[in-house]
C-alpha cells in the first residue's frame, strides 16, 4: 500500500549548501521530518549544481518519512547567470539591469522547459521574456 501524504514543502535552496538554518529547519521541523537528513540528502544530490539556487519539492508522509525532487533554477536565477548580474533592476521600466539577445532568451526558455507549463518553445520563450521585463532586463 502506498503511504499517506501529509504535505508538500517547496523551498528554493542554495545548491549543495543548504543548512537546518531557516527556511529549511522551521518548514520541515513543524511537519516532525529529520532535517538533517534532509539537508545531507539534498546537499548530496545538488553538490555538482553549487552557486546556484535549486528549488526542491518535498513530500512528508504521515510516517514523518520523505521523498524529495530538484527542479532547475528559477528563470529569474538563469536571466541572471546569463548576464552574469547579481539582481534585477530596482527600477523596473525606468533604470535597465542589462540586455538579454533574443539567442539567450530561447536556450534559457530550452532549459526550463521541463518545468514550465509551455507546449511550445515560442509559449516558453513568452515566459521567459515577461520575467526579463518584470527584472528590468530588455530583450533584443
Amino acid at each position: 500500500m502506498a503511504k499517506k501524504v501529509k504535505t508538500i514543502i517547496k523551498l528554493n535552496l542554495p545548491a549543495g549548501e543548504a543548512t537546518p538554518a531557516p527556511p529549511v529547519g522551521p518548514a520541515l521541523g513543524q511537519h516532525g521530518v529529520p532535517i538533517m537528513d534532509f539537508v545531507r540528502a539534498y546537499n548530496e544530490k545538488t553538490a555538482k549544481l553549487k552557486g546556484q539556487i535549486i528549488p526542491a519539492v518535498i513530500t512528508v508522509y504521515v510516517d514523518r518519512t520523505f521523498a524529495f525532487i530538484t527542479k532547475l533554477p528559477p528563470v529569474a536565477e538563469m536571466i541572471k547567470k546569463k548576464l552574469g548580474i547579481q539582481k534585477g533592476s530596482g527600477k523596473t521600466g525606468r533604470e535597465q539591469a542589462g540586455i538579454l539577445k533574443k539567442a539567450q532568451v530561447e536556450e534559457i526558455a530550452k532549459e526550463k522547459m521541463a518545468d514550465l507549463n509551455c507546449d511550445t518553445v515560442e509559449s516558453a520563450v513568452k515566459v521567459v521574456e515577461g520575467t526579463a521585463r518584470s527584472m528590468g532586463v530588455k530583450v533584443e
